[in-house]
């Protein structure tokens, strides 16, 4: 007679389908040395033809882990976070692993009281999620395990921290502008103490000096990350460089204020104007009329790439330094 649905294959099953003992069979499905191929080939398919399930936690346990990764971000409600979370927690969910989500809120204390909190849950490692692509503080004195931030840089550089890279994402925004044929390309962006925003700029010229041009309206003009400062600066642009006919924005809510203003000052945009974003936030891009070309930042991928730099650690493979991940182009009617 068959197994019953309810009863519960045992590893103490598996191993006598093998013939071989219960600490034979764990090796082996664990994955352990000790075992030999032919033994360990028998256990395999005894434990198919059980539809034997390991116990996750027990296996983590026995390895000396939780399998959970504490994830610390000071902007949970922001931009950014989000989609850094959703591709690391595919990515963990894929190596039946949890993620334990703090928001510090930017409070130094309220940190703290988190990375106590979950080193009393012995996770297995960290990824510490910025909101800038900006410095922040590391952690490795103060933790046990490994760390790995991203969309930030880890004060030390003995630390591992993933970014975006900025200066590529610009790049990609002017060529295309360039590749239009626009000659006269404006740059609006957001406060110069950002290094995204200065990164960015800086890239900007540097494409076009390799073409022989120069920044229309002569210097980047820096302001807030609204829309409120993109309308304001297109008409800034439009009384002081008639001539502009295409304008690279920081990010997707300073293009979409420019876009306004253009339209209310009778620019057709892209006829007359291109207009480029940043950041592919769709509530921004997509919405735009038209419809935003923007840089998207990849931070699902980004996320999960944290997962598996972590995961490399934690197997005795640590990296350090600074990775800057590529971003890519979302062509769309705005530049069309």
């Amino acid at each position: 007679m068959g197994r019953r649905r309810s009863e519960t294959v045992t590893l103490g099953d598996v191993a006598k389908r093998a013939g071989v003992s219960i600490a034979t069979a764990s090796k082996a499905i664990n994955d352990r040395a000790q075992v030999a191929a032919a033994t360990r080939a028998r256990v395999l398919r005894a434990a198919a033809d059980l539809s034997f399930q390991p116990n996750v936690l027990a296996q983590g346990l026995v390895a000396g882990r939780t399998r959970a990764i504490g994830l610390l971000t000071d902007e949970l409600d922001g931009r950014f976070a989000i989609p850094i979370l959703l591709g690391a927690e595919n990515a963990l969910s894929d190596k039946e692993m949890s993620v334990l989500l703090c928001d510090t809120r930017g409070d130094a204390i309220r940190r703290n009281h988190h990375i106590r909190t979950l080193m009393a849950r012995q996770v297995d490692g960290f990824i510490v999620v910025g909101d800038s692509n900006d410095v922040r503080p590391s952690l490795t004195a103060d933790i046990p395990v490994p760390a790995v931030y991203a969309y930030c840089r880890s004060t030390s550089p003995d630390d591992l921290s993933l970014v975006s890279d900025d200066a590529g994402g610009a790049r990609l925004a002017v060529e295309h502008l360039l590749a239009l044929r626009r000659r006269h390309i404006a740059h609006v962006t957001g406060p110069e103490y950002y290094r995204a925003a200065r990164d960015r700029a800086a890239a900007v010229r540097s494409v076009l000096r390799e073409r022989g041009l120069s920044l229309a309206g002569g210097q980047p003009l820096h302001g807030e990350w609204s829309q409120r400062w993109g309308r304001h600066a297109a008409r800034l642009l439009a009384a002081s460089a008639p001539e502009v006919d295409a304008i690279f924005c920081g990010n997707d809510q300073i293009a979409s204020g420019v876009a306004q203003a253009l339209t209310d000052l009778g620019r057709r945009v892209p006829d007359d104007v291109a207009v480029v974003g940043y950041d592919n936030w769709e509530i921004f891009a997509a919405d735009c009329r038209p419809p935003l070309t923007t840089i998207d930042l990849n931070l699902q991928r980004l996320g999960a790439s944290a997962v598996a730099h972590l995961f490399a650690a934690l197997g005795g493979t640590p990296e350090r330094g600074v990775v800057q991940q590529p971003c890519r182009l979302v062509v769309r009617e705005s530049t069309a």
